[in-house]
């Protein structure tokens, strides 16, 4: 049964859960945003969406409730329902919303491959007065009652970061780990190493960008990562045991997703298709075209 997430959520002194209020299929009951620290300057993680007044309500709610406001903004990827809400949010803290003495806002962000991202700053022009402080693997920050250090995970998007909390063996996952179902990714390569990493971490806790707080997280990403091992293991069986060597994509997907409804090939084709990327960096295949096949028999025809 899914739990139903409240708009407000004290999680434990110090963390404050702020949904998004944006259900849909890809942020199930929405964005998780988590206002970190226990002085009167917080973090922010993440912003949600663009243009929604719930969210802010919510938010705002939240300052005023705990007597606060935020002096750090970190986004744990360029997503929009991540970084969307920057504007709206901005609008909300009183030393940005003056009009006199406006000063700079810095906001925090992963240092990945994000100038060559269609999704960068041309496409989401940052607001005034504001600008980037790009984090590096293991940087850390710093706000009272918290220390949080940077942990570079790609895959779901390259610029992609989870933070760890050092004062307890917490973890923000953003959507690297989701609190229900699995996460989608844009390179299965370096998802699976961000996987590897965050079971080395071993929180004991994990804090998610969508649905409910992850209590047993190494079992849930150790779940993850035999998936996709499992799947992988299948594809390459398949491979070794049809008579083409060469095989398409939608050939695989119909023999490895035989008993699913075909109507739902071309999802499992996408799926496949991550995998097969995969294994082509990995030299375990070759690519003819848009045909595959295995390495090892491709070396014998």
């Amino acid at each position: 049964m899914t739990a139903i997430i409240a708009r407000i959520t004290q999680l434990r002194p110090g963390i404050v859960r702020v949904l998004g209020c944006n259900p849909g299929p890809m942020t199930l009951q929405g964005t998780n945003t988590y206002l970190i620290g226990s002085g009167d300057k917080r973090v922010l993680l993440d912003v949600g969406e663009t243009s929604n007044t719930e969210y802010i309500t919510s938010l705002v709610s939240v300052l005023r409730q705990h007597n606060t406001t935020i002096d750090k903004i970190v986004i744990s990827h360029w997503h929009p329902d991540h970084i969307g809400g920057l504007s709206d949010v901005l609008k909300c803290l009183p030393d940005c919303s003056s009009s006199h003495g406006q000063t700079e806002f810095y906001v925090y962000r992963a240092s990945g491959c994000v100038q060559d991202s269609k999704t960068d700053k041309e496409d989401d022009p940052l607001p005034d007065q504001t600008s980037f402080i790009p984090l590096k693997h293991h940087d850390e920050i710093r706000t009272e009652g918290a220390t949080l250090r940077i942990h570079h995970t790609p895959g779901h998007t390259t610029d992609h970061a989870v933070l760890e909390l050092l004062e307890e063996k917490a973890v923000f996952s953003g959507d690297c780990v989701l609190g229900e179902g699995t996460a989608v990714f844009e390179d299965l390569q370096t998802y699976m190493a961000s996987l590897q990493l965050l079971v080395k971490l071993c929180p004991s806790i994990v804090y998610p960008g969508h649905g409910p707080t992850v209590e047993e997280p190494v079992t849930k990403i150790q779940y993850y990562i035999d998936h996709r091992n499992q799947r992988e293991k299948q594809i390459l069986e398949t491979m070794n045991t049809q008579t083409p060597k060469f095989l398409t994509t939608m050939e695989l997907v119909k023999t490895i997703y035989k008993d699913t409804p075909e109507h739902l090939h071309l999802a499992a084709a996408n799926n496949v298709n991550h995998h097969m990327h995969k294994l082509l960096k990995d030299g375990k295949v070759t690519s003819q075209g848009d045909r595959w096949c295995l390495a090892a028999r491709c070396d014998k025809l």
